[in-house]
């Protein structure tokens, strides 16, 4: 008779061999009494909160995108008069009285500017809307004289009021001026902001370097420190050298402006000469611009002698002017500067255009200082040659002159005696 009880059924089932069967283990992951792991709970809640802080500092960094890029501009302006101010504090004047010396005369000689160049466009656009009956007469005179017709002044500008085109540009107008004068508000609040951070980096400068160094061994500290140094040099270079080629630019478009008798040429020089520079890559097109739509309201040919002006002074200045003036302060391949400028305008917009360059010339410094180089080895393909391309014609047929038998040169007799 078959065992029914338990113990038989394990007796059967049990292997011949005597060895203890392996356990199996708990389905899902569970535990012995099938429960959830007790490490499971903390991973969930350490995941949540990582993806927390993760959304929480990316929101944090969409919101001060603006404040940063401002503190980025600061720093930026504070490298730039960092050596003005430490020369008149080390010549015994308070570094906060000398930071807000430097920073009146830039405010003034800013304001200077703009003041001049509105006063100049404003002036052309008052012309210009006085000029504007009698250029539409001698439009309306064009067309009734080549197209047979009977327009009338009086009649266009009834059409003009009355069409539903000048209403709506009208309400539109209206409507965006509290637009523009948000906009206003909000770049002036941000040039407060850039001024006194700048004011603060410039004033503060060793203390901030002390605070940065404080928290760093001392080998750090001595990096830090040449890194700042490079940093300010490179800056000040670079406003120095477009400083000074602002000068000589506005200096000779000015000789030109005068000579063709064109009205506001002052003003329109330290326009050609601050714009060309200091905006990379288009600044010189953009800035010859305005003197020629000036010098075109005086005579057409007058436009066109400008255009070549600009033309031939920006070659003399990319192969002659500029490469002496930043050999020794802001040294970049101009591939190097437009693909910089490039860059720093997908990054920041125009603020990148702006500080791109100095930005470059900085770490290209600092690599130069910590990056070790070797000697480079005489072969022509450094020069661009392959193996044999750089010896002369004269030198590689007497070569082949040399290499080539006895007996096939002209003037070798059966002898073989050399010719006197």
């Amino acid at each position: 008779m078959a065992p029914t009880d338990e113990t038989g059924q394990a007796a059967q089932q049990s292997p011949a061999s005597g060895t203890t069967p392996p356990v199996r283990p708990p389905v899902g992951g569970a535990g012995a009494n099938g429960r959830m792991p007790r490490w499971l709970p903390r991973a969930m809640v350490l995941a949540l909160a990582l993806v927390a802080v993760f959304q929480l500092g990316s929101w944090a960094f969409h919101q001060l995108t603006g404040l940063l890029i401002n503190i980025l501009i600061a720093f930026f302006l504070a490298l730039a008069i960092e050596p003005a101010v430490s020369w008149m504090a080390s010549r015994g004047m308070r570094r906060g009285l000398a930071a807000f010396v430097v920073f009146i005369g830039v405010m003034v000689v800013s304001a200077g500017f703009v003041t001049l160049l509105g006063s100049v466009l404003a002036d052309q656009i008052i012309k210009l809307i006085e000029g504007f009956p009698e250029y539409l007469d001698s439009v309306i005179n064009w067309i009734n004289t080549h197209f047979k017709t009977d327009l009338k002044r009086v009649d266009i500008q009834e059409g003009l009021l009355r069409s539903d085109w000048l209403r709506n540009y009208v309400q539109n107008s209206a409507t965006g001026v509290l637009d523009v004068s948000a906009q206003v508000i909000g770049g002036l609040f941000q040039l407060l902001t850039i001024a006194l951070f700048s004011f603060y980096f410039a004033a503060d400068g060793p203390r901030l370097r002390r605070a940065i160094c404080s928290v760093l061994p001392p080998a750090r500290q001595a990096e830090v420190l040449r890194a700042w140094e490079i940093a300010v040099n490179k800056t000040g270079g670079y406003i120095y050298s477009r400083g000074l080629m602002a000068l000589i630019s506005g200096a000779a478009h000015f000789v030109l402006l005068q000579a063709l008798d064109v009205p506001y040429a002052p003003v329109l020089a330290v326009w050609v000469g601050l714009v060309s520079q200091f905006i990379p890559t288009i600044g010189t097109y953009l800035a010859g611009a305005l003197p020629m739509l000036i010098a075109f309201t005086v005579d057409p040919w007058y436009a066109l002698w400008v255009l070549i002006f600009v033309v031939i002074y920006q070659q003399f200045e990319n192969y002659v002017l500029q490469p002496k003036l930043t050999s020794k302060t802001v040294d970049i391949h101009p591939a190097v500067a437009f693909g910089s400028v490039i860059a720093g305008t997908a990054l920041l917009g125009a603020v990148g255009a702006l500080i791109a360059i100095p930005a470059i010339a900085t770490l290209q410094a600092f690599l130069g200082a910590y990056v070790r180089r070797y000697d480079v080895t005489d072969d022509p393909r450094v020069h661009g040659h392959r193996r044999g391309e750089g010896a002369g014609l004269l030198t590689r047929a007497k070569g082949l002159w040399a290499r080539r038998p006895r007996a096939e040169r002209p003037g070798d007799g059966d002898s073989g005696e050399r010719p006197s």
